[in-house]
This record gives structure tokens, sequence and C-alpha cells, in this order.
């Protein structure tokens, strides 16, 4: 990039370091000047050819000339050697910039010496530049996935189309049940990647709502689901006033224990939904029994289009994207999420949002 007309900083910096000499040196003469020269006596020419002080003056006066000069010269080439050393560090960091620019984001700058402020700057780009790499990589696997999802349904429709056409007279009751099978898949995924896009960009209106309802009503919802697969749900907690978008916290729970009863023990199992607040905090809570999972799996489970391979497999396992918006929600309301294996089998996950104000009331959507 082609700079401004102008002068550069280090030649700035040169001039300053050489106007800062100069200026005491001149600074110097005078108070030998004022000080000394100017309280001798004028003792005229004497017979032995004593100077008078008029000559002493004029000798004194073209030495300190010559000396200025000098220290014009040093500090003109001693400035710029000291500008360019001081400066070095920050032509390291405006390169990595510019490379950075142009897409190329595993450069690092490194920078060696003493923890001064341009160490700190160099060592918070470095930071920056990781994690946009780690933001691009995800990005661009997610878009992957995301292609591959929609493509599947979409391959799938092709092809029942293409066998109806080739038999016309086929059973067209079945083929349209499978149609919209699939087409319903489509429709769900489509749904959570704007789902997932609305809390990404934050979006969304604020208030006050009640965790502790937003759980009971997502539990509500999902009875029929937990009856079907044989687990029982109990939800618990007191009011719990929590400030956020009353339709997204409730699609995070309503993710939550969806996730919780489809990922369970085949027969028998157990759901627990609880409301608290904990240091300040709005916090929710859901455990669900199942089979023993790692803490490394566990810590997968947010990524997008990861169901989990050891993990119970059913016809209600979604599109592999509950746990990415829940975490994405989560991350949109300024809280966080935390997924531990359970000892006895299964997964607890939990959610800390901002808390409420006391004395502030709270508004439920009707």
């Amino acid at each position: 990039m082609d700079r401004v007309p102008g002068l550069s900083v280090r030649l700035k910096l040169t001039l300053s370091y050489a106007g800062f000499l100069m200026v005491a040196g001149v600074l110097l003469f005078a108070v030998v000047w004022v000080v000394v020269l100017q309280f001798m006596p004028d003792m005229g020419v004497s017979p032995a050819g004593v100077l008078s002080r008029s000559v002493l003056l004029h000798s004194f006066a073209r030495t300190a000339a010559g000396v200025l000069a000098f220290l014009l010269v040093f500090g003109l080439l001693g400035g710029w050697i000291l500008a360019g050393r001081m400066l070095a560090p920050l032509t390291r960091i405006t390169d990595a910039t510019r490379m950075a620019a142009t897409g190329s984001l595993s450069h690092r700058i490194r920078l060696s010496g003493p923890r001064d402020e341009f160490r700190e700057l160099a060592d918070a780009f470095d930071t920056m530049l990781a994690r946009l790499e780690a933001h691009v990589a995800e990005q661009q696997r997610f878009a992957a996935n995301a292609s591959h999802e929609l493509r599947t349904p979409l391959a799938i429709t092709q092809s029942l189309l293409e066998v109806a056409r080739k038999d016309p007279t086929g059973d067209t009751g079945e083929l349209v049940d499978r149609l919209h099978a699939v087409n319903t898949r489509a429709i769900n995924l489509t749904e959570a990647l704007l789902l997932l896009s609305r809390a990404d960009q934050r979006s969304f209106t604020r208030e006050h709502v009640d965790l502790s309802l937003i759980a009971e009503g997502a539990t509500e919802t999902l009875l029929p689901l937990a009856e079907r697969h044989g687990v029982t749900v109990e939800t618990s907690g007191d009011m719990v006033p929590a400030i956020g978008s009353h339709a997204l916290l409730l699609q995070l729970t309503t993710n939550l224990v969806h996730n919780a009863i489809v990922h369970n023990l085949p027969e028998q199992g157990d759901v627990w939904v609880t409301t608290s607040v904990h240091a300040k905090t709005a916090v929710l809570t859901v455990e669900n029994t199942g089979e023993t999972l790692t803490a490394q799996l566990a810590s997968t489970l947010v990524e997008p289009f990861r169901r989990g391979t050891d993990r119970i497999r059913t016809d209600h396992a979604g599109v592999g994207l509950g746990l990415a918006i829940v975490k994405s929600i989560t991350q949109a309301h300024d809280g966080t999420l935390t997924l531990t294996p359970r000892a006895a089998g299964g997964l607890r996950v939990t959610v800390h949002l901002p808390l409420a104000a006391e004395g502030v009331g709270v508004d439920v959507p009707m």
C-alpha cells in the first residue's frame, strides 16, 4: 500500500531527537555565555597582548557554532539509527498486518525481548490472528458440512423422482410419504441454519424473562416425545429472572431437553431440568442418563453437525445443529455453556446467563 506523501514517523522522530539535542546545546552555550563571559572584566589590549573580552566572545561564538553543527549532524545520524531500532517491532507488526489482509492468517510475529508496549501489542496481535484463523477454519468446516447436509435431501429427492419417472405405475403413496419426510428434514435444517445465523448476529431484543417458566414450557412441549422414548422428565427450581430473548432462550431450552431425551437409555431413562441463581447469574442445568461419555467427546458435541458417533442414534437425532444453536444463543446472551459427562453415564449441560437486576419485574410474553 502506497503511503500518503509526508514525513515518515522515523524521520519525525529523527528530527525530534536532533532538535532536542540542538536546543540543549544552545541552552548550555547560553548559560556559559551569560554566567562566565559576560562577567569577565573588559581588560582591553595590554602591552603584553592580552585579548580583550570582545575577542574572547568572538572566538567562543565560532567554537560554539562548530560544536552545534557537529551536534546537528550527530543528532540526525544518531536519531535516525535510534528511531529505526525503536520502530523495528512496529515494522514487523505492519508486515504481519499486511499479510493478514491478503488472507494469510498463519503468520505470527513472535516478538522477542522485554515485555514492553511493542511486545504486548505484538502478543495481542498474535492472539487475534490465532482466533481469526480458528474462526475462519470453523466457518469453512461449517459451510462444507452445511452444503453436504443440504445436498443430501436434494439428492434423495432427485433419486425418488427419477425412479417414479421410470416407473409411472409405481406406488405414488409411498413416494409422496418419502418425499414429505425428506422435504421436512430439509425445511428443519434450513430453519436451524437461519436460527443459528440470527443468534450469531445478535439481532434480537433483550427483555426480562423467567427462566423457570421457559424451562417448564419447553418440558411440557416435549413430554409426548419423552413418553414415546420411555424417559421421565423432572423440572424443578424457583423463579429465575434473566435478561435475553424469550424466543431464543425457549429454543435453547427446547434443544437441550430434546437432546437429553433422544440421547438417553433405550428404556427407563431420566432427564432433570433445574433452574437456579448462583453467583449473580441465572443457571439452567439439564442432565440425562445414558451411555458413558468421555470428556473429549463431550467437548466436541457443540460443533455443528456433530451428533456423537458413540451416542445412541434414533430417528429423532435431528439435523446436527441442536447443541451448536445452544452454544450460539448462549454466546449471544453473553453467557457460558459447560458440558460435563456424568460419572453414572449421560451428560450434564449447564448454561449461565446474565441475571436481571433486583427489583425489576419479569415480562413474560403471552
